[in-house]
């Protein structure tokens, strides 16, 4: 068999061919999706405050944006985050809060002066009218919340009596449109989790990606938790740069006023560094200092009792790039790019709290998602925030139409409108867990990945004694190479052609030898090859040449079924309902059989949409 040497890259794909892999999937797929960069902070009250993070060993406190340790949501068991941007200016710059030295250390359950509440990018979704939000509004709620039925995994599965896991978790809402929505305007009203604390089976019996936060959280009295609760959101681009966001960071700091429900205080951050509680604040470069973007009162906070009684509690900005804030003037004017996007929640205990909204004249509740006060001139009732989306929209308990069982609103605790879905296998825009939760796509073994988008494949063709030519066996792996073990090639991703995911790599690979990978269309029962055994068979197809490194390792994909396109005939195109089989093939010119050659274990992989 001729093993030409190819030099074709992945790089060199055309809009043809990912318009015709498109086609082949389903309309409107655009290539393999990447994953936004997932964000986050906790509160002061749970055990992970105070642990070593997992980038720098440095203590994490309330105030930091943290990311998974892995740098993006996985399957437990998980270590603790990582520090992305520092509340001050350790383990790396990030707020420039002046406080977070003093507070770096202190153990969970013991406020200290750096608590952040908000968090946001100011590139949200620019929410225009009409515009239908599958699965693009994600947000958390703490220990105490209620309602979020009626499809599990949800705010109701998951804060149920011996589960008791939804602090830590991000729901998405079901069924919704833009605003101004009163209870009861969702086609679908509710959540579902997309991401989880731990990542570990919760006790509702389902699996999802998950942060590195301790779970479950029951509801209590006294500061401390012993399980954590996410207080922020902010999900950045794929493609930003990892030291800064592009615009900057916004966020909130904490008011001072008593929990009603825990008696316990909050930490007064806010004013520890000069602020209210329902400012929202701006870092435009790293290190700080934090600047007054939206002070309380043009939110409509702040205007009752004393000046610091209202608490920002989660935030969703579409900057639209003009200096400073431009407040909305009445809903949905964001979309012609003159007003900033600005919604947000207000915390338990906030003082407007039970006011009429301006849009509505409804009672304002913590799980409400609210926007800038309606003026009077255009029919505002009041001078208080407006209800852009009414929480029993997002499922969630209210005061208003109290529930069965459920004395108390649930808050509201993070929001975010994410510019592209967390989790979109077959790539069309919509949240998986979203078409999941509505039936669109099946999810068999309940672990938060369409079936779809599982990864369909079986390794075979290793070589066990006696197959090895000369002796040279290796039971797990194809047959033995100078390195004393079989080469071992495994699949990874999923079989999806939409997501294109799918990555196939070789190891235990002599170095700095050159080979490629081989695609078959059918099989054979293992015959001698060189130092090896081929599996594959006709039609054959030759992936690009490639030099297995320093490493002894070797990574072809994503892009598989879109250079596949490009590349082959018709009959080596990787598309939905093909199964196709794939071996490396490499030099070795060293023992043991003196052939010169070898080969990996093969696998084989069924293609799915």
């Amino acid at each position: 068999m001729q093993l030409p040497q190819l030099t074709v890259s992945y790089d060199r794909l055309s809009k043809l061919a990912f318009g015709t892999l498109a086609s082949l999937a389903f309309a409107g797929v655009s290539g393999a999706q990447v994953a936004p960069r997932v964000n986050f902070s906790i509160d002061w009250h749970g055990p992970t405050v105070g642990m070593p993070d997992s980038a720098f060993g440095f203590p994490i406190t309330e105030g930091d944006v943290l990311r998974p340790a892995l740098g993006v949501p996985a399957f437990g068991p998980l270590a603790p985050p990582a520090i992305q941007y520092s509340a001050g200016f350790a383990p790396v710059p990030g707020l420039g809060l002046f406080m977070h030295a003093p507070c770096a250390g202190h153990p969970g359950g013991t406020p200290c002066l750096v608590e952040v509440d908000a968090l946001d990018y100011g590139r949200s979704i620019s929410v225009a009218p009409g515009m239908v939000l599958k699965g693009r509004v994600l947000f958390s709620v703490d220990r105490f919340a209620a309602g979020g039925g009626p499809i599990p995994p949800c705010v109701a599965s998951e804060s149920a009596p011996g589960v008791f896991e939804a602090s830590a978790d991000v729901f998405v809402g079901l069924g919704l449109l833009a605003g101004p929505l009163a209870p009861g305007a969702a086609a679908l009203p509710g959540n579902t989790a997309v991401l989880d604390g731990n990542g570990l089976i919760s006790g509702s019996g389902f699996t999802y990606r998950g942060l590195g936060l301790v779970e479950p959280n029951p509801p209590g009295p006294g500061p401390a938790a012993p399980g954590d609760n996410l207080d922020a959101l902010a999900l950045g681009l794929p493609n930003s740069p990892v030291a800064f966001p592009p615009l900057g960071i916004w966020f909130s700091l904490d008011s001072g006023f008593l929990d009603p429900l825990t008696g316990v205080p909050n930490s007064g951050s806010a004013a520890a560094h000069g602020f209210l509680g329902g400012d929202v604040l701006h870092v435009a470069l790293p290190g700080g200092p934090p600047a007054l973007y939206a002070p309380a009162p043009v939110l409509g906070l702040g205007l009752m009792a004393f000046a610091d009684a209202d608490d920002l509690d989660a935030l969703s900005i579409t900057e639209n790039g003009l200096p400073g804030y431009q407040p909305s003037v009445f809903p949905n004017d964001w979309a012609a790019g003159a007003t900033d996007m600005l919604l947000f929640s207000v915390r338990r205990g906030s003082a407007i709290i039970g006011m009429p909204d301006s849009i509505f004249g409804l009672p304002i509740c913590e799980g409400d998602i609210l926007t800038t006060p309606l003026p009077i001139a255009f029919g505002g009732v009041s001078p208080f925030p407006g209800i852009y989306i009414a929480a029993e929209n997002l499922g969630l308990a209210t005061a208003r139409i109290p529930a069965p069982g459920v004395g108390i609103s649930s808050d509201l605790d993070a929001l975010e409108l994410p510019i592209a879905p967390l989790f979109d296998c077959n790539s069309n825009g919509i949240e998986d867990a979203y078409e999941i939760a509505v039936g669109s796509l099946p999810d068999s073994n309940l672990n938060g990945v369409p079936d779809s988008c599982e990864l369909i494949s079986t390794a075979y063709c290793f070589c066990p004694a006696p197959l090895g030519p000369c002796g040279n066996h290796d039971a797990t792996a194809g047959c033995q190479n100078s390195t004393g073990v079989g080469g071992l090639l495994s699949a990874s991703g999923s079989s999806s052609v939409g997501a294109d995911n799918l990555v196939l790599t070789a190891t235990q690979l002599p170095l700095n030898k050159p080979g490629l990978l081989l695609q078959g269309g059918s099989t054979v029962a293992g015959v001698p090859f060189f130092d090896g055994r081929r599996c594959v068979n006709g039609p054959i197809f030759r992936h690009p040449g490639t030099s297995t490194g320093g490493t002894g390792t070797v990574v072809y994909g994503p892009g598989l079924a879109a250079y596949s396109v490009a590349n082959f005939g018709v009959a080596g195109w990787l598309v939905p309902g093909s199964v196709f089989h794939f071996q490396f093939w490499h030099r070795d010119t060293l023992l043991p059989c003196g052939t010169r050659a070898n080969l990996t274990n093969a696998v084989s992989v069924t293609f799915l949409p």
